[in-house]
């Protein structure tokens, strides 16, 4: 039975799980410390080593990065009652350009199954640009879209923009006209005269390299 575990191991813990499950490896010391909020990787090498002694973890012989979760019940009640759900990788969604497919066409990411209503299909577009910074979308980060072709005011929605350009946006309607505006001050709306909604933002994932 592992022993009791206290508030800052059971937070390394978490990270980990989800790290785990999301990316299919461990994170190393910089990273635990950088999820958990320490400042120092020498208190995460302590806290682990403290979860191994406890029987909750155990480093894999040979690869000193790999840190395994003893328990699969364990692992399964930190990540929560959904699961990880693995969505295909589409590609990159740039503001006013064609959507750019992904290097590797088999490229697929771990989500967590609570962002999705399990309606429609999903898939995930990574960020190019600064359209959306003032809703937190950085360049970069990865937006989880559930297919969809109609919006209502305030989504976030990728559209096609007169057939062939894509882009990421809010969807408004003003006086029975279509407005799709940026979250950048320093960017105008786009009114187009050809839409076709191709989906929703349900969620969004950040990796720290």
């Amino acid at each position: 039975m592992p022993g009791v575990l206290y508030r800052k191991e059971r937070e390394v813990l978490e990270f980990l799980a989800q790290f785990q499950r999301q990316y299919g490896y461990s994170p190393t010391l910089s990273e635990i410390a950088q999820g958990t909020g320490h400042r120092s990787n020498s208190t995460v090498h302590t806290l682990i080593r403290s979860l191994v002694e406890k029987g909750y973890v155990q480093k894999v012989d040979g690869n000193t990065r790999v840190l395994k979760i003893v328990d699969e019940k364990v692992q399964f009640s930190l990540l929560g009652s959904k699961p990880a759900i693995e969505l295909p990788l589409m590609g990159f969604i740039a503001a006013g350009a064609p959507l750019e497919p992904y290097t590797d066409p088999n490229a697929t990411f771990y989500v967590s199954a609570s962002l999705l209503s399990g309606k429609s299909t999903a898939y995930v577009l990574q960020v190019k640009g600064k359209s959306m910074i003032e809703e937190g979308i950085l360049d970069g980060d990865f937006v989880v879209i559930e297919k969809v072709n109609e919006a209502i005011n305030g989504d976030i929605v990728v559209a096609m923009v007169d057939d062939n350009l894509a882009t990421l946006k809010k969807f408004y309607k003003e006086d029975g006209r279509v407005v799709l505006k940026p979250a950048n001050s320093e960017m105008a709306p786009i009114y187009p005269t050809k839409l076709t909604i191709q989906g929703k933002v349900v969620g969004l994932v950040r990796r720290f390299d």
